[in-house]
């Protein structure tokens, strides 16, 4: 199972081309093209292209996850020699070429995932009578305007305008096509808005067919178990919904992007459908988990896990830049971790902090470090599909998001408590009543907690337009320091 999911070869070769650098790429012939789409598994490993592609250490895998966009975002302490390059992207130093090849290896990782999912769109519809399955067809071709919709979401949060009162305006290229043609740019809001329409697309085709409204997540995550669960599909490629984009991912990315452009009711509304969502016989279609997930030392909380990727190379590309016993390891002081990120609670309390590892190094102190990627030892004989949708695990977006999107927009301060009550709740934590001049500080506080490691930070400061970082003291954020520059390559720059 870990195989077909995870080591999949990419079928479909593309070139990257002339004009519009990273954005023209196309099968290497034609030919190549028909014959991989012939028959409906060509379109299933060519969708499980763009989720390899998304695992790459050069995007979720590990850049986009717990190096240079948390180096963006202040985080990490580490010894000055061994991570110069890195200094540039926490000085906002982007001319520098580290941050220079992180911003081209980004964009171009992007559109060449946006690329694959192109080439899928443009033949789903050449060759509907390839996939019988109505159900299949319909998830195939919703999960790759879904991707589609999630990469260019990406590359406008990283290399956009800030979204509110912006001076620096910047237009981006979506890429609707594989094409030679040169790809057309747009502005902040007409981006936005292509992006919102593959999303409605997306989500329309998973509300007639996604097997979400049949089985739950944790049932899907183990469809193949039939002596504990009783799943039947038609097709085993439509197990393991948690880690594809699935109806409730798109709700919820939908209200990501909202909150994102200021639009507070949008993004209310839709957190609170994902939060109060019920199956088919009234349960809760997710539930916030960190208590049993972290009891079972799912430290990356997968049963949170709205959308999340198996990553089988996480303790090779991630793990190794915490071992203790490295020089080049990065870590939280002690300061930064008990009166900084716990900042007005007690990490003896806080289940998050049991997260963290507290180990004693020889010189007698303590740095913390995550334990979120941690992966079993080999000896342990972990069954593989725990390894699979526990173990193996980067989360994308997770309900606890969800419960802070809708506390932060909702305008009643009864709601809020009871939702932060609920939140604390499964953090080990018996929460006070806050105030309303309370409610934003701890949400900040609560993003730098729950989402360190997981790239999510420096966007939340961006759409804040925040001037003061955490463990920024040098100076003050400049609206300049929020917009990654675009590739000298492209035609359009976003540099002053």
């Amino acid at each position: 199972m870990k195989n077909k999911l995870l080591h999949v070869i990419l079928l479909l070769s593309v070139l990257a081309c002339s004009c519009n650098d990273w954005l023209d790429v196309k099968p290497k012939t034609e030919k190549d093209e028909k014959s991989m789409f012939n028959t409906a598994n060509g379109f299933k490993n060519a969708l499980i292209a763009c989720y390899v592609k998304l695992n790459s250490s050069n995007l979720f895998g590990k850049r986009l996850l717990v190096t240079d966009i948390e180096y963006m975002a202040q985080h990490w302490s580490w010894t000055e020699a061994n991570y110069m390059n890195q200094r540039m992207l926490k000085n906002f130093y982007y001319e520098a070429d580290y941050p220079q090849e992180f911003f081209s290896t980004v964009y171009r990782e992007l559109y060449n995932t946006i690329a694959q999912a192109n080439i899928i769109l443009k033949n789903i519809s050449e060759h509907k009578d390839v996939m019988a399955n109505e159900d299949l067809r319909a998830i195939v071709e919703g999960e790759a305007l879904a991707i589609r919709a999630f990469c260019h979401m990406e590359v406008l949060r990283l290399f956009g305008q800030v979204p509110q009162n912006a001076t620096i305006k910047v237009e981006l290229p979506y890429a609707e096509m594989v094409s030679t043609e040169l790809i057309p740019y747009y502005t902040f809001s007409d981006f936005v808005q292509l992006i919102l329409r593959d999303m409605d697309a997306a989500e329309a085709l998973f509300k007639d067919h996604d097997p979400l409204f049949d089985y739950t997540f944790e049932e899907l995550d183990n469809f193949s178990d039939t002596e504990n669960y009783n799943v039947s599909l038609e097709d085993d490629f439509l197990g393991y919904r948690r880690f594809r984009f699935n109806y409730y991912a798109m709700k919820a990315l939908k209200a990501r992007l909202y909150l994102y452009l200021g639009e507070k009711e949008k993004a209310y509304k839709l957190a609170m459908e994902v939060i109060r969502a019920v199956d088919k016989n009234g349960n809760k279609v997710l539930s916030l988990a960190g208590n049993k997930d972290i009891q079972n030392k799912n430290y990356a909380l997968p049963s949170e896990c709205i959308l999340a990727l198996s990553n089988y190379d996480l303790e090779k590309n991630v793990m190794s830049m915490f071992d203790i016993t490295s020089a080049t390891r990065i870590y939280l002081t002690e300061q930064q971790f008990s009166q900084d990120l716990f900042a007005g609670q007690s990490t003896s309390v806080n289940n998050r902090a049991l997260i963290w590892d507290l180990t004693v190094n020889t010189l007698g102190s303590t740095l913390p470090t995550p334990m979120k990627y941690n992966q079993p030892e080999s000896s342990d004989n972990t069954d593989i599909n725990e390894l699979v949708s526990r173990k193996q695990v980067i989360p994308l977006v997770r309900l606890s998001e969800l419960y802070l999107v809708a506390m932060e927009t909702s305008t009643s301060l009864d709601e809020i408590n009871r939702l932060y009550a609920e939140y604390m709740k499964e953090r080990g934590v018996m929460a006070n009543t806050l105030t309303q001049d309370q409610v934003m500080t701890e949400i900040v506080r609560e993003y730098r907690r729950e989402f360190f490691a997981e790239g999510q930070m420096f966007y939340a400061y961006k759409r804040w337009g925040a001037k003061n970082m955490l463990w920024k003291t040098d100076r003050e954020v400049r609206e300049r320091d929020y917009v990654a520059p675009l590739p000298n390559t492209e035609l359009k720059t976003n540099k002053e």
